[in-house]
């Protein structure tokens, strides 16, 4: 008995395999480039999370130094006030610049010290 073309016949032993198989591999390939796009987008969403809380922070912290420093002024006026007694308006003003001038200097001398002994080259 014959069978006709095209009709009840089987594939070729190894066709449909090897077929199957490359359709399994375009398809894991396909699903690991979305895993890591995936990915990547959820690592960029989480440094864009942690990005703006350290920005918070940050401003949080600017803030804070403007205020002390309008506090750091305030209390030199009142130095300068409370000093104006003893001597002149200007020697007091004069005594309380002299120190601060004097402490600006010591504390930039101390972090250029720091600076130039540190090496940013990495090891």
């Amino acid at each position: 008995m014959q069978t006709p073309r095209g009709s009840g016949r089987l594939p070729e032993a190894g066709t449909q395999r090897e077929s199957t198989i490359s359709e399994l591999l375009v398809e894991l390939a396909n699903s690991s480039a979305a895993l890591v796009r995936d990915e990547l987008t959820l690592a960029k969403l989480e440094i864009w999370k942690k990005l703006s809380a350290f920005q918070s922070g940050l401003i949080a912290i600017a803030i804070g130094a403007v205020i002390g420093l309008i506090a750091l002024i305030t209390l030199c006026a009142a130095a300068v006030i409370a000093l104006a007694a003893y001597v002149g308006a200007w020697q007091a003003a004069l005594i309380v610049g002299t120190i601060l001038a004097l402490t600006a200097g010591v504390t930039v001398s101390v972090g250029l010290r720091r600076l130039k002994q540190t090496s940013l080259k990495l090891e």
